[in-house]
């Protein structure tokens, strides 16, 4: 088999498990009712602009083959990388998705009594789903030897995440005040800190 096939394989298989990992969440999630929608214009936008890279995209590549302009040559460092990179993000997609349960939510959304998930993999880092998502974008980059499907995963979350994460900031500590704003002081964003407590 070639590394190209190889690639593309396993890129499906990430994809596939990221969706059956997330599937009996969502459906969960659809009967709990919401105390905040922020599911406006630009959320949308900015979901359709993370499909396109992390599915549509690399998809059409992996299907068609296109842009073969953007084609280069696989090396087995980078499949095996991409490998390594897959299976970390589909550990933390399970492992953030138990984590917050019934308060998972797929955009910009508070359920109703939603309480504060600090506990498991949100002990350390405030937004692990966004840590996994970059992992799979990574990925995609590695294991899909085509500059543009590679790369689309990384520009198109990439937007979703800069674009969202002061607004989703500021909506939980509307929420939640005090509490997350303490919580906010002892971890960091996407990467853990060694030391606990640093920004």
């Amino acid at each position: 088999m070639s590394l190209v096939l190889a690639g593309k394989i396993a890129w499906a298989v990430m994809v596939v498990g990221w969706y059956l990992l997330r599937w009996p969440f969502q459906r969960r999630a659809k009967k709990v009712a919401l105390s905040d929608d922020r599911m406006k214009l630009p959320e949308r936008l900015r979901l359709a602009t993370a499909t396109t890279g992390l599915g549509i995209v690399p998809f059409v590549f992996v299907v068609f083959g296109e842009p073969r302009i953007a084609d280069y040559t696989p090396h087995p460092a980078l499949f095996a990388a991409g490998m390594v990179a897959a299976i970390f993000a589909l550990v933390l997609f399970r492992l953030t998705h138990k984590a917050l349960g019934r308060m998972w939510s797929v955009s910009l959304q508070l359920k109703q009594n939603h309480t504060l998930v600090t506990t498991g993999v949100y002990s350390r880092v405030r937004h692990p789903m966004y840590s996994a998502f970059w992992l799979m974008a990574a990925a995609q980059a590695l294991l899909l030897p085509n500059l543009v499907a590679g790369l689309a995963g990384a520009a198109g979350f990439g937007l979703l995440y800069f674009s969202r994460i002061g607004p989703e900031e500021r909506m939980m500590e509307q929420a939640f005040g005090e509490q997350y704003l303490a919580y906010r002081r002892r971890t960091r964003r996407i990467i853990p800190s060694i030391r606990r407590g640093r920004q």
